[in-house]
Parts: C-alpha cells; sequence; structure tokens
C-alpha cells in the first residue's frame, strides 16, 4: 500500500483545492523577558489567534494577502513552559487548503534565541509525521534544522517544533503539512467508519447465515466463533486491488485449477481448499456498503452525523417515501474465479426495480462528497452487494498454502442459486468499524429512518 515514507513524502506536493484561511506567523518580536515573570496559560497565544480571526471576519477571500497586525502585552507558557512576552506579533492570511487532522493555527515563541511552536496534529495522524523508523521525521529535521518533539502520551496530540529562527519553523510545518495531507488520502490510513443498510436485524437471514456457514465448515454452530471477519468493509479496496491477469503463468494456473480437482475428489477437509472460519462474514454484523469513510477525529465524526441527519428528507424523497426492500439471490465472485475466489457476496436486487435504492444511495454519497468527509477515490458509485466470504480477513497462518484465495467451486455447486429472501432496509447508519452493540452489529454513531409500512387496523 501506498503512503508518505521516506524523501518522496515530505517532497512530494499535492495539487490545492478551494482556497479556505490559514493563518501563520511571518515574523515576531520578542522583549527580554523579566526574571519575575510568572508562569500562566497560554491565553495570550490563543488571543492571538481569536483576535485575528474575528478581524478576518470582514475581510473578503479574493485571492489576496491581508496582514493583520495585533498587539498584546500578556505573558504566556506553553505546557512546556515557555513563557514570552510579545510586543508586537505581524499574523498574515494566507490563503491555502485546508489540511485535515492538522491545525491551521501557527504561533512562535522566541525564548533565548531559540524559536518554537506548538501544532496539532490527530493521534492516529502522528505515525505519518514519525515515518518508518522515524524516517519522515530526520529528513525534515535535517532540511529544515527543526527538531519535532512528539507528545509523550500516547493520547496527546501537541507536537512541537524548535529551531533558529522563525522561517525554518514555518518551513517544518508546511513539510508536515504535506506529509499529513497525503497520507490521509493513502491506504495506509484505514477506514475508521461507513455507511451502512443493516441486514443483520432480521434473524431469518442471520439463521440462514448460521446455516450456510455451519453446513460448509461441518459444525453445529459456526455463529460461536467470534473470531471472524467483521463485514464486508473492505471490498471497495479489494476491487481495486484484485488483478484479472497477474504474473502468474497460463500453465500454473491450469495445475493449480487441476490440483484443486484432485483434491475434491478425496475427502480433504475444508482447511484442504483454504477455507476457514476466519474468511465468513459474522452474520450479526451483515449489512450493504454505501460508503467508506475516514474519520480520525471526534469533529469529523460528529461532521459526519450532521451530513447524515441533513440528507433524512432528501433521502426519503429518493424513495417516494415508500418502503423499500431487497432481494438476495445466489452467490457471485468479485472477480477471479470459484476456484480462486478471493471474495464472494450474493448479488442485491431491489424489489421492485425501480431503481430507487440507488437513487437514495446517491444522495447520500452526494452529501459526503460535498462535505468534503469523501476523498475523490472513495465517491465512485458503489455496486451494492452483501458479502458472505472474503479472504482479506483470513488469519495469517504460515503453514496454509492458500493466503490470497480459496476455492469456493463446491460452495457454488450448493448454494450458487440460493435463495435467501426479501428484506426491508429501514434506516441507514454511520457505522464505526471494530466496535460492536449489544446485539453484535457495529456501533451506531448516527443513523436515519427510512419509509416504513403504514399499518391499518
Amino acid at each position: 500500500m501506498e503512503g508518505p515514507q521516506g524523501s518522496s513524502n515530505v517532497t512530494k506536493h499535492n495539487k490545492r483545492k478551494s482556497p479556505v484561511q490559514r493563518w501563520r506567523p511571518v515574523s515576531t518580536e520578542a522583549v527580554p523577558q523579566k526574571d519575575d515573570i510568572t508562569e500562566t496559560s497560554n491565553s495570550g497565544s490563543k488571543k492571538i489567534i481569536e483576535d485575528c480571526i474575528a478581524s478576518s471576519e470582514s475581510l473578503a477571500s479574493d485571492g489576496t494577502t491581508n496582514v493583520v497586525e495585533v498587539t498584546t502585552n500578556d505573558a504566556s507558557s506553553s505546557k512546556y513552559n515557555l513563557s514570552l512576552e510579545y510586543s508586537s506579533t505581524k499574523v498574515v492570511i494566507e490563503d491555502n487548503v485546508e489540511v485535515f487532522g492538522f491545525n491551521k493555527d501557527l504561533v512562535v515563541s522566541n525564548v533565548s534565541g531559540t524559536y518554537s511552536s506548538s501544532i496539532e496534529v490527530d493521534t492516529p495522524l502522528i505515525r505519518f509525521v514519525k515515518g518508518k523508523g522515524g524516517s519522515t521525521q530526520k529528513q525534515i529535521e535535517e532540511d529544515t534544522g527543526v527538531k519535532i518533539i512528539f507528545p509523550s502520551s500516547r493520547e496527546g496530540t501537541s507536537v512541537v517544533l524548535e529551531g533558529k529562527s522563525a522561517e525554518s519553523i514555518r518551513k517544518a510545518s508546511q513539510m508536515i503539512a504535506d506529509v499529513l495531507e497525503e497520507a490521509v488520502k493513502s491506504r495506509q490510513l484505514d477506514y475508521s467508519h461507513f455507511i451502512s443498510l443493516p441486514l443483520a436485524l432480521h434473524p431469518y437471514l442471520v439463521d440462514k447465515l448460521n446455516h450456510f456457514q455451519s453446513s460448509i465448515l461441518g459444525e453445529e454452530d459456526s455463529d460461536k466463533d467470534e473470531s471472524r471477519s467483521e463485514g464486508s468493509i473492505d471490498e471497495m479496496d479489494d476491487d481495486r486491488k484484485q488483478v484479472d491477469g497477474s504474473s502468474v503463468s497460463i500453465k500454473r494456473q491450469v495445475q493449480e485449477e487441476e490440483s484443486a480437482e484432485a483434491k475434491m475428489g478425496s475427502k480433504g477437509s475444508q482447511s484442504d481448499f483454504g477455507i476457514d472460519k476466519s474468511i465468513f462474514i459474522k452474520p450479526k454484523t451483515f449489512h450493504l456498503t454505501v460508503l467508506m469513510l475516514k474519520l480520525w477525529n471526534k469533529d469529523r465524526i460528529a461532521k459526519a452525523a450532521d451530513v447524515l441527519q441533513s440528507v433524512s428528507t432528501k433521502v426519503n424523497e429518493a424513495l417516494e417515501n415508500r418502503p423499500i426492500s431487497i432481494q438476495l439471490r445466489g452467490l457471485t465472485c468479485m472477480k477471479g474465479s470459484p476456484a480462486k475466489a478471493r471474495v464472494v457476496y450474493a448479488p442485491v436486487l431491489e424489489v421492485g426495480g425501480e431503481g430507487r435504492l440507488a437513487r437514495a444511495c446517491k444522495v447520500i454519497t452526494d452529501a459526503f462528497v460535498k462535505s468534503g468527509l469523501v476523498f475523490e477515490r472513495d465517491a465512485r458509485e458503489l455496486k451494492l452487494h452483501a458479502t458472505v466470504m472474503n479472504v482479506r480477513h483470513r488469519k495469517r497462518n504460515k503453514r496454509n498454502p492458500w493466503k490470497d484465495s480459496f476455492d469456493a467451486r463446491d460452495i457454488f455447486r450448493k448454494y450458487g442459486n440460493e435463495e435467501w429472501g426479501e428484506y426491508p432496509i429501514h434506516e441507514v447508519h454511520l457505522s464505526q468499524r471494530f466496535k460492536f452493540d449489544k446485539s453484535g452489529y457495529y456501533y451506531c454513531c448516527s443513523s436515519i429512518p427510512l419509509p416504513a409500512e403504514m399499518h391499518t387496523e
């Protein structure tokens, strides 16, 4: 998976999108510190930014650069015990892109000839600033002469920059911003949330899935194992990464096919075909995925919840304010073949075939794209499908030759035309990965109801 590592990460500049105001200091004058200066909070430096923000509200964003003069006599001290009494600070309001996971405020302090600044980097993103083996941190420090000090606690977000000039601090800050802007778009930062259409709330479907799994694994109750895949979260990535024509020769493929045929003719265990519990989807998490999201802080989660709530009316209008149901029928491979399957899913058909569900999903996707919470690579239209097996979630076993695929031909013979049933969709969820509610389904951060059947007495 690609991501910001090494020298290529800090030298590559991403294309700028819609401009927003970003703040950075261009010069800072410091006066000698008094011996009896008292350590206080960093309210003085915060006041600089707050005052500048207030002043900027009346400035038009026309692509020009505006300078605001701010004067304060407050003594301030950061959490790193750096005290400074400012006489004057000039702050530039600069048109730039907003950097995800990186604060836009940069206030530089000068203490005894050493300039420093504290920037906020969301905890899940700090590892990208460090880089593999500290490589990214090392290059930024070498290129700018700035020392990067990371928070001591795992929950900390304040990254301190120390250098010999305000310009070096600014340069290091920009390099970090570039690294993070690339990181959040890469596959190295995994998805944290997704928009789901829950299907696991239908007991009959859950029972059918349990029977499907136990019949293949030869066990009485396949749902007792809680170590299996959490759900069909990563099919978008699998769809991109799977290849139709690999470097494996045709001759080798034929040999593998013949070997698989031979095993099927004997009484081999399911492990001989690369099938184990870990690649099955937990029935209690069964769902349809509408959209994948990377929400690595509380602000982005709250914004996503607001976006979902805001489209409730439009989604119901797209459904023509009528209930919507889907039908699951048969099994299909997502690329590849049953002999070398990676993802097996049940195709989804809208009952009635009017396209209302597709239109409702587009309303949701468009709203999240407009909000800026979805990256371009994740915004493409999804083909709704219900995954039942995914090799990506396989538990690693050095003795298992089936690492990237499994032989599903026998499964297709038995269940290729399976009628899984028709099920109404009652809600749309903003679901969180790796966290579950009491029922076993993904933790719901926010939800909107869909039209329900009208029951007349």
